[in-house]
């Protein structure tokens, strides 16, 4: 089977196609014959070497993607030939509260990804693709819509009439949109590009504020919510925007924590988060059985990701690059095949 793998060193110039032997599936396993994958900003700095420069080589990048069952091992009941699904991140993460022996699970490095013909998973580990999505949306779940849905629905319980903040607009802020208006909030989007923040409006953002132009977005945005702060903030950012969202918080509100695009590390002023009871909230995607309640509730409002552009499998190498441009809206996918 081909496969696009990372072989001897990292750089998205290694990024080269190969032949692995066909895998078979054993017994509680499942054979996916692979249609698409959807990039996350997790893939491109795997590929880079600046995730894990341990991560041993050579390595199939890429967390998410959705394929068809074409084999089945012994004692697989959960799914059958023919199904579309898709492997979940953390393969061995299936409920409750995470572990360290799940969090290591993870496909895309340190397990390979999804970019190949045809992989095997165990038959726990993957959740079936809502029927009315293309197997490009469907590929874009695993990660960025369930860390939306982990933030928002699972651990930061928002509720009808709640002010959601979204950062940018990237793939994990607009499932976060989405899953904020499906929910009956309201939502204020932050971009440096006034026409993603038209955009952002076209899909139902209630307010948007540019912060290259408004550099305290953090007090503009309180202002909008009439002077009391928003309900639930999802951070993409990290150390040079958490202050920002400190400013723009409401006394009791959530920041959660889902990405450090900005720095991993913060000269933070702590005595808000304590004097205001502020819970910073990290969000390491979900598990299985929030995967599966998530696609229940896309599957009855019949949501459709944002996918921004989709690039054949022989141009992965520009799919990366148009990834870490940031010109895109929402989704980025390699079709397969």
């Amino acid at each position: 089977m081909k496969v696009l793998e990372i072989r001897e060193r990292f750089g998205l110039d290694q990024l080269l196609e190969g032949q692995r032997p066909d895998p078979e599936p054993g017994p509680g396993q499942v054979l996916l014959r692979m249609h698409a994958a959807s990039l996350n900003y997790r893939d491109l700095l795997t590929v880079q070497g600046q995730y894990n420069p341990k991560q041993p080589l050579p390595l199939i990048p890429c967390s998410d993607g959705v394929g068809e069952v074409t084999a089945v091992g012994a004692d697989v009941r959960r799914v059958g030939a023919g199904d579309l699904v898709i492997p979940i991140f953390a393969q061995r993460w299936i409920a409750g509260e995470p572990t360290a022996d799940g969090l290591r699970s993870t496909l895309g490095g340190p397990h390979d990804g999804t970019l190949a013909e045809q992989m095997v998973v165990d038959a726990e580990s993957v959740v079936r693709a809502p029927e009315h999505l293309t197997h490009e949306e469907a590929a874009t779940l695993p990660c960025a819509a369930l860390t939306a849905w982990s933030a928002l629905v699972s651990l930061g319980n928002v509720k009808s009439g709640d002010i959601v903040l979204v950062q940018g607009t990237g793939g994990v802020s607009i499932f976060a949109l989405q899953f904020a208006l499906l929910l009956g909030a309201r939502v204020i989007v932050t971009s440096s590009n006034d026409v993603k923040l038209a955009r952002a409006r076209t899909l139902g953002a209630w307010e948007t504020v540019n912060y290259r132009t408004r550099p305290d977005w953090g007090r503009e945005i309180k202002k909008l919510c009439g002077g009391v702060g928003v309900d639930l903030i999802v951070e993409v950012g990290g150390g040079l925007t958490l202050p920002q969202s400190l400013a723009a918080i409401r006394p009791g509100g959530t920041i959660a924590l889902i990405g450090v695009l900005s720095g991993r590390t913060a000269d933070l002023n702590l005595a808000p988060i304590l004097m205001q009871q502020v819970r910073v909230q990290g969000v390491f995607v979900g598990n299985r059985e929030r995967f599966e309640a998530m696609n229940r509730a896309i599957e009855q409002h019949q949501l459709r990701p944002a996918v921004s552009r989709v690039f054949p499998w022989h141009e992965a190498r520009p799919a990366f690059e148009h990834l870490a441009s940031g010109e895109h809206f929402g989704k980025i996918c390699i079709r397969i095949g």
